[in-house]
């Protein structure tokens, strides 16, 4: 892995599958061809898998750590519980570190000007105007106060590669991407994944801890939603690694009840796999055959399922699916223990760059399941997915790769390198980092926002963490 920039993008040299048995790929051989695609192939077991549900969805990195109290099992508070004491020790570790205003020293910080924090706390309906909104009054200054105290949180010793930047984008990228243009429903307004009906998606597994994490800052701001609290949580963790500043637009609405997320009737009850409005990584997905290039059938309809069932129902289009991912998956890692996927995209999965772009297009990717053992025998058993599980990474049994890096690609990610219309833009970001920030941190702020016209209020001045500061 190394760090993208504005680089020639270089075609590796193509790997020819030859499949013995229509059943399988038992037997194969791999030869060299013209240089059309990177993508190496894997010789997976005879029998036929494929995902119908379920995966790693997109957005950043994952909420667990392999090491308990990672598992939270819903119908047990205990989880969640030991990752709220996590984040209360945490809170103690930035105090012992200072840098804290006098504001902060008090333990509460109220909303400067006429709105009292107790105005927030019993939130409006998600229909009411802009100008009824609690936020009205709420002055730039207390925003500016939230960014500072999410500042301090971000960089944490003891969490995945020293940050909390990855897990919390997820978190506002979950919220944010249930939304249906169709429908009007679903969205980051109302919170609801406080509320088990949408936090027992098998797509938001791990999430309970990211919420965790910011219950000392939602106590230290009552003023502030839920629901506006884990967007600006990943706004100021993409500008505080190095991505785009985004200017915030607070107004969203907490539901009170569970029964104001179920009213959408979206996910009520839950269908087993997850509501479908967030990404398998290996939709539609079969290993019983392969395509003169190597890619395994049914990635075709993993496209159509990335475009017509996720962000075309969202109201995006292709470059900004790319910009998205490309944005989203420089940070963070996938967890067995979580998603059944494991390792990370990138070699600085806590930086922004453009490093996913370019290493997808200029390394070599071997697809593999757990079976493969080798992978422990070259260091990189991190790179092993849960059994069942298929995931693409930078090295090969027969050394290639040892030296670099441990990192992985999706099967929903290589689908940007192989469908033709979306690697147009995926080429146009590898080669273009200033760009990508420009356009991820637009497609970001939409995300965000989708759902939310109706409460939103103008942006908050010194949006930026220099102005915080």
């Amino acid at each position: 892995g190394r760090r993208g920039g504005s680089r020639p993008i270089v075609a590796p040299m193509m790997l020819l599958l030859h499949v013995s048995s229509v059943t399988g790929f038992s037997s194969l051989r791999l030869s060299s061809s013209t240089p059309v695609t990177h993508v190496a192939r894997y010789a997976a077991s005879p029998r036929s898998i494929t995902m119908q549900h379920g995966g790693k969805g997109f957005g950043g990195g994952e909420a667990t750590r392999d090491p308990p109290p990672t598992v939270y099992d819903p119908s047990d508070p205990k989880g969640k519980q030991q990752a709220i004491h996590k984040a209360e020790s945490f809170a103690e570790y930035l105090a012992k570190r200072g840098g804290f205003s006098d504001s902060h020293k008090s333990g509460v910080c109220e909303p400067r000007g006429a709105a009292a924090a107790t105005a927030v706390s019993k939130v409006a309906p998600a229909t009411a105007p802009a100008s009824g909104s609690p936020y009205a009054e709420l002055a730039d200054a207390y925003f500016a106060d939230i960014r500072r105290e999410l500042a301090l949180l971000m960089d944490n010793p003891s969490w995945d590669d020293g940050s909390l930047a990855p897990v919390l984008i997820r978190l506002a990228w979950h919220s944010s991407g249930t939304y249906d243009k169709a429908s009007g429903t679903g969205g980051s307004n109302g919170a609801g994944m406080r509320f088990d009906a949408e936090a027992s998606d098998c797509e938001n597994a791990g999430l309970h801890t990211a919420r965790a994490f910011l219950e000392p800052v939602k106590r230290k701001f009552p003023g502030i939603s839920y629901s506006d609290l884990w967007v600006l949580a990943a706004y100021v963790g993409i500008e505080h690694t190095g991505g785009p500043s985004i200017a915030f637009r607070p107004g969203r609405v907490d539901w009170e009840g569970e029964h104001e997320l179920l009213a959408g009737g979206w996910c009520n009850p839950m269908p087993r796999g997850g509501h479908g409005r967030l990404p398998g990584a290996e939709k539609y997905v079969a290993y019983d055959s392969a395509d003169a290039a190597g890619r395994p059938s049914g990635w075709q309809k993993l496209c159509g399922h990335i475009r017509d069932e996720v962000f075309y129902r969202m109201g995006f289009g292709d470059r900004e699916i790319v910009a998205l991912l490309c944005g989203g998956h420089v940070y963070g890692r996938c967890h067995r223990g979580s998603s059944g996927y494991a390792g990370a995209w990138v070699e600085h999965p806590t930086r922004f760059s453009n490093e996913y772009a370019t290493d997808m297009l200029e390394d070599e990717w071997r697809l593999v399941g757990h079976e493969d053992t080798w992978l422990d025998d070259m260091g990189a058993a991190e790179l092993r997915p849960a059994a069942g599980n298929r995931q693409y990474v930078n090295k090969c049994p027969l050394g290639t790769g040892g030296d670099d890096a441990n990192q992985m690609m999706l099967l929903s990610d290589m689908a940007l390198a192989w469908d033709p219309d979306f690697r147009v833009h995926l080429e146009a970001f590898a080669a273009d980092e200033a760009m990508l920030a420009r356009e991820f941190g637009a497609a970001f702020k939409k995300l965000t926002e989708l759902g939310c016209e109706g409460v939103l209020q103008p942006e908050v001045a010194a949006g930026g963490l220099a102005a915080a500061r």
